[in-house]
């Protein structure tokens, strides 16, 4: 597995990781620590040493898992989580010193350490990042030995552009995949400038970049794919990216021809992130022992041609951009 620097924190991680959102199991499905477990053993197994949760994923339950096991681990495994999406109604007001520092608290307990590796502000309300206050929480948090570093999870670029004024942040976590190419246009050069870490995620669309999904496909009640397309529970580009669904299908079905059916379309998708240099980690989830070692693979690929990903390009710019470029 090669590996790359998180910016300024000087990690060496993988460069592809895992997301936890939906560790134990498929999206609205129950928990089962034993499917945590085993999606954790093979990412090791594998070589990644990078691993995304948050406090609110499964209630907490993935930050157990995962402290259990690190515990069984003596090898330096690098774990990044999140914060303030426990806050409700998820508010600019919600947010307090008071609040996040008892969000951290809760995580070290959670993960059975002494210090996080990465804390994130988990997408805060725009407002958030127009308010000192809050990010020299996380000073006096570092200087108390409960965190090693501070990053940001963002729903939109300049949030990004906005969290990198404040010397404290060391990485920003943003979906960019081949249906969300805004990145491209200035932020990636502005985070390589200031040699800031980018975690990429949401690398497959939710799925749709997997190219096994079709018209007739279904999701559970309780899968965000199936509740959340219009963003009625969180930000909608955080379900298919915000890309229709019938327009997804579509553009899934020309990257199709450009790649060759016989191609790997989800590992062909995370190569196609691995392309850009200032992407440091991408973190898919997976369900299964099965989806970690194909997702691996996706590091050994060989790399795209240009004429590929102008292809990707040009699929992007008829049928995706319209719907998704202005809005993140």
């Amino acid at each position: 597995m090669n590996r790359r620097i998180l910016g300024k924190t000087g990690f060496e991680i993988s460069e592809i990781g895992l997301g936890t959102w939906q560790l134990g199991g498929r999206w609205g499905e129950p928990y089962r620590e034993e499917t945590a477990q085993a999606i954790l053993e093979a990412a090791f197994e594998k070589g990644l040493n990078f691993i995304d949760t948050a406090d609110v994923y499964n209630d907490g339950m993935s930050e157990k898992s995962i402290g259990r096991f690190l515990k069984m681990k003596k090898d330096r495994i690098f774990v990044a989580t999140k914060c303030g999406r426990q806050i409700n109604p998820h508010i600019n007001e919600g947010y307090t010193p008071e609040v996040l520092t008892r969000y951290v608290e809760d995580s070290l307990k959670r993960l059975g350490v002494e210090c996080l590796d990465l804390i994130q502000l988990h997408c805060p309300p725009t407002q958030v990042y127009y308010r000192p206050e809050i990010f020299e929480t996380f000073d006096r948090l570092k200087n108390q030995g409960k965190i090693m570093n501070l990053g940001v999870s963002v729903e939109k670029i300049e949030e990004g552009a906005k969290a990198l004024e404040f010397p404290n942040v060391t990485t920003v976590q943003i979906i960019f995949n081949m249906f969300r190419l805004r990145p491209l246009d200035w932020f990636f050069d502005l985070a390589a400038k200031r040699n800031i870490g980018v975690i990429v995620r949401v690398p497959l669309a939710s799925g749709l970049l997997t190219g096994k999904f079709g018209k007739e496909s279904s999701f559970a009640a309780g899968d965000h794919r199936n509740y959340n397309r219009e963003g009625k529970a969180f930000d909608k580009g955080e379900t298919f990216s915000g890309v229709p669904w019938e327009t997804g299908l579509e553009a899934v079905e020309r990257l199709k021809e450009i790649f060759g059916t016989s191609a790997n379309l989800a590992q062909t998708a995370l190569r196609w992130v691995l392309m850009h240099p200032q992407v440091t980690t991408v973190i898919p989830g997976a369900s299964s022992r099965e989806q970690i070692q194909s997702n691996a693979l996706a590091s050994e690929l060989p790399p795209l041609s240009d004429s590929q990903m102008k292809e990707v390009r040009k699929v992007y710019d008829t049928l995706v951009k319209a719907h998704v470029h202005q809005l993140w």
